[in-house]
């Protein structure tokens, strides 16, 4: 590595790959935590029907979430690739244009949701106070999505603009100032879900503050300015992230039609053992994305500056941890249930059973949601759109016949299975994909430095 690459990327791989993983893991785990403190909250002051009502909810603002990620990841990448190239002036476009999509999208999701988010609840076959808590939280969180998904976007492009650890520290802000307002809106005012939705767009609302004022600061190697929008680099941000959106918008149809069959084989009861599930699983999600979103960057860099082998060192790492995370969080949580559950549910013998058989059954196959996660950002990280793209649309399409057929044999237990004996399956295709790519990238590697050494014995 060159003097002047050693300058921005540091030398040792697993340094590199720790710089962003370790900063992006505290990230993740921050604004994760928004939904994971709401349901929280929601369990020891409004109960089983209220944890039922937001994960009504949940499809909906997954979909939010999903294009915050897309903005953020799709322009990181971008932007990580042109500061490899050197390329300043496209790098402040990419910033900009990404930031107009944020915008932009923000607006358009507000008012779709507006007109159409509480039909969305009614085909997850919400009624009655399940379906009135559950409207209260979305109408809120539609009016500010565009909050929302600026939260979820900016602060991968802080992290991309060589500031991982402010990325973090101002989702950190957030995530404790909804902490805060989540007690105080819930607890002594008594809000429900109305206070559990103003909360969470408060905090959010903090942490995009934060992100601005630091791209317009001395302290930003990208300085914002508006103006420069490129519908060449925007079409090129959405196509990268694009991989992201699909794979929010296939888990909120995955968790709607979960929330669909729950109440259609059983009751309210396991609707809320599956949101506490989902909350569990969610903190090992969060850890994941947050450890392969560390991935991107300096793979990312590492392919503009032609450095294939540092790219597999770097995946070979992230994979290791990834799933041996996994199988760590998958053993603790079956070894202590209660433990976990009881953050969730207060004194509810039959919430509690109920999420001790999802922990056991849905979660056993937890370390390849790990696996898949680390694939669809590593092939937006070498620009492979399509790869990344097929990974999350061909998630959606292995689940759903064990979605749909498991049940009719099985039951609820079969509802449990469907996602991680499908995430087996999945996994048996993508694996040899992933190691195809990545011994494409060994040949290359290999044709580099036969290439160099014959230009210096030409030259010798």
């Amino acid at each position: 590595m060159s003097a002047e690459t050693s300058s921005e990327m540091p030398k040792s791989v697993a340094r590199a790959f720790w710089r962003f993983a370790i900063p992006s893991i505290v990230a993740m785990l921050a604004s994760g935590l928004y939904q994971v403190i709401d349901g929280v909250f929601v369990g020891q002051y409004v109960g089983s029907e209220g944890l039922a009502g937001i994960n009504m909810a949940i499809p909906l603002l997954g979909l939010i979430m999903g294009f915050g990620l897309m903005i953020g990841m799709g322009g990181g990448s971008v932007m990580s690739q042109y500061r490899g190239e050197k390329n300043l002036f496209a790098t402040q476009t990419t910033l900009t244009s990404a930031l107009y999509l944020v915008i932009g999208i923000g607006l358009l999701a507000s008012v779709l949701f507006i007109m159409f988010g509480e039909g969305g609840l009614h085909l997850q076959g919400a009624t009655g106070n399940t379906l009135t808590l559950s409207w209260q939280y979305v109408e809120i969180m539609s009016y500010g999505a565009f909050i929302s998904i600026g939260a979820s976007a900016m602060p991968m492009l802080v992290r991309n603009d060589d500031s991982p650890n402010l990325s973090t520290l101002f989702i950190v802000v957030g995530a404790l100032l909804n902490i805060v307002l989540d007690y105080v809106f819930l607890g002594p005012l008594g809000m429900g879900l109305k206070g559990a939705a103003i909360a969470s767009l408060i905090a959010q609302f903090a942490t995009c503050v934060l992100c601005l004022r630091y791209f317009t600061s001395p302290n930003a190697k990208t300085v914002l300015s508006f103006g420069q929008f490129d519908f060449s680099v925007a079409k090129r941000v959405v196509q990268l992230g694009s991989s992201n959106l699909v794979m929010f918008v296939y888990l909120s149809f995955i968790i709607a039609l979960h929330n669909w069959m729950f109440l259609e084989y059983g009751n309210t009861t396991q609707l809320a053992a599956f949101a506490i599930v989902g909350y569990l699983a969610g903190c090992y999600y969060f850890f994941a994305e947050g450890l392969v979103s560390g991935l991107q960057p300096p793979v990312s860099f590492y392919l503009g500056a032609k450095q294939y082998q540092r790219i597999i060192q770097t995946v070979t790492l992230a994979f290791s941890v990834t799933v041996g995370s996994g199988v760590l969080v998958v053993m603790v949580l079956n070894i202590f249930p209660e433990f976990f559950i009881g953050f969730f549910a207060n004194a509810d013998d039959a919430l509690i059973d109920a999420t001790k058989v999802g922990i056991r059954l849905h979660l056993m196959a937890l370390f390849l949601d790990g696996f898949l996660f680390m694939a669809s950002i590593y092939f937006v990280a070498v620009g492979k759109s399509a790869q990344a793209l097929f990974v999350s649309v061909g998630n959606m399409i292995v689940q759903l016949p064990f979605l749909l057929i498991l049940p009719h044999f099985w039951g609820i237990e079969g509802v449990w299975l469907a996602v991680p004996l499908s995430n087996v399956a999945f996994t048996a295709i993508v694996l040899p994909m992933l190691l195809t790519n990545l011994k494409s990238l060994k040949a290359q590697h290999h044709n580099e430095n036969a290439n160099d050494m014959t230009l210096t014995n030409h030259l010798s």
